[in-house]
């Protein structure tokens, strides 16, 4: 990682906050924090410190109040709807905490999404996700349904779909939650294979002490800001 390197990811002041009068929350309160290409940057903190509103933000999921956030030098809320959406398709992959995988959909399928809304034709589409279900060590699963496969499988379903139209950043939130010890260490090494490169970067949200190791940084968030950063190669 060249800290030097314009960064992939800038925030700057990002606020945001939910609700209104005695119920109202300030999820992000100022968030100055930058990401560099070739990075992976581990997120940590407590749980409803804002780690998953932020990475949202950053992703382009979710609105802020304040604040610039930019993306390889591309503020996406200048972005009309339309043009963020294409932005985030091509250039964003990210791994939800839930998964959100669709259960009339069979494995490669779901992994093939992100390549069909790209307009890649079907058979080059699902030959690709089988590629990156293979890597995540899904091989022999590729037909079946989300329903018949375990919350680990699920998750790296999930996780091939993110790497598997080579996005610019890849944003994950807890990807080795539901996975075991050695099965969470192949898939780091296949994220930071797939995702951390020269032009690339990589933001995992995680509780999971086990994978600090692979992280270049580590952002400590609490009551929604970043409390520090810490360098760790």
């Amino acid at each position: 990682m060249n800290s030097t390197a314009t960064p992939a990811v800038r925030c700057n002041g990002i606020t945001k906050t939910y609700g209104a009068g005695e119920a109202r929350v300030e999820a992000l309160r100022g968030i100055d924090l930058e990401v560099y290409a070739g990075e992976l940057l581990m997120m940590v903190g407590p749980s409803g410190c804002g780690k998953t509103t932020l990475i949202s933000v950053i992703a382009g999921i979710l609105d802020h109040d304040g604040g610039d956030c930019e993306l390889f030098g591309q503020n996406l809320y200048r972005f009309s709807r339309k043009e963020l959406i294409a932005y985030r398709g091509k250039n964003i992959g990210f791994v939800f905490q839930a998964f959100n995988l669709v259960p009339a959909l069979t494995v490669a399928e779901n992994a093939a999404i992100p390549l069909l809304l790209n307009g890649v034709p079907m058979d080059r589409a699902l030959a690709k996700a089988v590629e990156c279900l293979h890597e995540v060590g899904l091989k022999g699963r590729e037909n079946a349904l989300p329903s018949g496969l375990s919350g680990g499988q699920q998750q790296r379903v999930a996780i091939a779909r993110a790497l598997v139209h080579n996005p610019r950043l890849v944003v994950c939130d807890e990807p080795t939650s539901a996975l075991d010890h050695e099965t969470g260490r192949r898939v780091l090494d296949v994220l930071k294979k797939s995702a951390v490169c020269r032009d690339r970067a990589l933001i995992i949200v995680t509780h999971d002490a086990r994978i600090f190791e692979y992280a270049d940084r580590i952002a400590h968030m609490d009551d929604g800001k970043i409390e520090k950063v810490e360098k760790m190669n």
